[in-house]
């Protein structure tokens, strides 16, 4: 049960503490969150042009070179099999399969020289989900206290909100490849800065958080007396007082309390109440409702929302899975993309900017949309394309960005860095940047080291 307390830790807990005051399942409660989050060292920020982020991740990695940033004069074995089209920003094109995205890329830009060189799911997930390459390219990679934390996880340690709304909310998936793809959670920074994390599937028509949900027979009363007799317990016992572990149960405990009580997190977590037309808009998927509601997130003070666009890195389904197509004789990445990826990506991405505008939101929100990597210039013999870490494409819109901006450039086929090549620690450093929060800002890892939040410099040429 208590796979991530030190022998040290351990031992200072009493078991009389562990109080079951709600039912399974209610935000964890029944397995307290036992790590204190260290303290950080915050140098100077920068001017903040970002009041919140929402990370659109797209797990399994898109083809760059079939979408944003296409080489129509490539020889035919590079070359796309689809067409491309205009957009808003004269001279740019995007794939013919993304019509009503080609009308928002005034409002996007675009950095096309992303890179790194971990070739696997797991460990280019965790690259790209972190900022930082773990050791090894290892598909194996599982989480541990040695692996860096989430984006949000560090975001709610070093910059939490302080209107009474979570800082970190992830949703509907834990993504995996095998094992569990690390770089989802908080890791060294300890449980209390893991993301209030929803399993359910918000395009389910009995949607709710029973995360935050009190069982029928405990009143809020009760869940209250119960934590007065939890607080004479460990008044009484001077183990639990001098336990920096059990300091971080007191403030997790806390925090779970105040979120059962809050009419606000309930209400940013209705997405009931939104218009018919409007949740048709972002379409009846479990992605799609899953950006309406983190518009709805930040539009109650959220911080961060990640929102993952699927379960699984993908294969030979028309209708769920990830970006991940290549391989498969039988049904090739060309017919699967215009049956699932791209539809579902042009009925959300320009809907979710549309929306977030009309309410005055996107000069506040920096919307994000990558993946762990893109895919290989060269057709296969499946005609598919293979992972491809050593360039790709990220998109970054609001929040201070430049619409319709184009930053770094890849060679004649897409396939690495011709000019300005960016890191996925620049792109760390460039979302914190525009969250005011300065990226040389250090955080100690499990052996008490200090980290910067960042390894990379702000792509600041984006911002307006």
């Amino acid at each position: 049960m208590f796979n991530n307390i030190s022998p040290f830790n351990a031992s200072a807990i009493n078991r009389r503490d562990l109080l079951r005051i709600g039912g399974p399942g209610m935000l964890g409660l029944t397995l307290p969150k036992l790590l204190q989050a260290q303290d950080a060292t915050v140098a100077h920020a920068p001017a903040k042009t970002a009041k919140s982020v929402i990370f659109l991740f797209q797990w399994g990695g898109p083809s760059h070179v079939d979408t944003f940033d296409m080489k129509l004069n490539a020889p035919s074995e590079y070359r796309s099999k689809y067409s491309a089209i205009s957009t808003s920003v004269p001279g740019m094109q995007v794939v013919e399969h993304l019509p009503e995205t080609a009308k928002v890329m005034h409002r996007i830009a675009q950095i096309r020289t992303v890179h790194h060189t971990m070739n696997n799911h797991n460990s280019a997930g965790y690259t790209a989900l972190t900022g930082v390459e773990p050791p090894t390219d290892d598909q194996r990679l599982r989480d541990s206290l040695d692996l860096f934390p989430a984006f949000g996880s560090i975001v709610d340690a070093v910059a939490p909100s302080t209107n009474d709304m979570p800082t970190f909310v992830s949703y509907p998936h834990t993504i995996s490849d095998g094992s569990t793809t690390p770089g989802q959670r908080a890791s060294f920074l300890g449980k209390i800065h893991d993301p209030l994390f929803i399993p359910n599937d918000p395009n389910d028509a009995k949607f709710e958080l029973s995360q935050l949900s009190l069982p029928s027979n405990v009143s809020f009363g009760r869940l209250q007396d119960r934590r007065e007799l939890q607080k004479i317990i460990n008044q009484q016992t001077k183990a639990l007082d001098q336990s920096a572990a059990a300091q971080g149960l007191n403030a997790y405990y806390e925090k779970a309390i105040s979120m059962l009580n809050s009419k606000q997190i309930r209400k940013a977590f209705d997405i009931s109440s939104e218009p018919a037309e409007l949740r048709d808009a972002y379409g009846r998927t479990t992605y799609g409702q899953g950006c309406l509601l983190a518009r709805r997130l930040v539009e109650s003070g959220v911080k961060f929302v990640t929102v993952y666009f699927s379960r699984s890195i993908g294969g030979r389904s028309k209708t769920d899975g990830g970006w991940d197509t290549h391989g498969f004789d039988d049904t090739r990445m060309y017919e699967i993309l215009p049956e699932w990826h791209f539809p579902i990506t042009d009925h959300t991405l320009p809907v979710l900017l549309n929306d977030l505008d009309s309410r005055g939101l996107l000069d506040e929100t920096l919307v994000m949309w990558f993946g762990e990597f893109g895919r290989t210039p060269k057709i296969n013999k499946n005609i598919s394309r293979d992972h491809w870490p050593k360039c790709y494409t990220a998109l970054l819109a609001g929040g201070g960005v430049q619409g319709g901006a184009v930053y770094g450039e890849s060679d004649k086929y897409g396939a690495v860095p011709d000019r300005d090549p960016v890191t996925t620690g620049d792109l760390a450093a460039t979302m914190y940047h525009a969250l005011g929060i300065d990226h040389t800002t250090e955080i100690h890892d499990n052996f008490g080291r200090p980290l910067p939040i960042a390894n990379g410099r702000p792509v600041t040429e984006i911002f307006t």
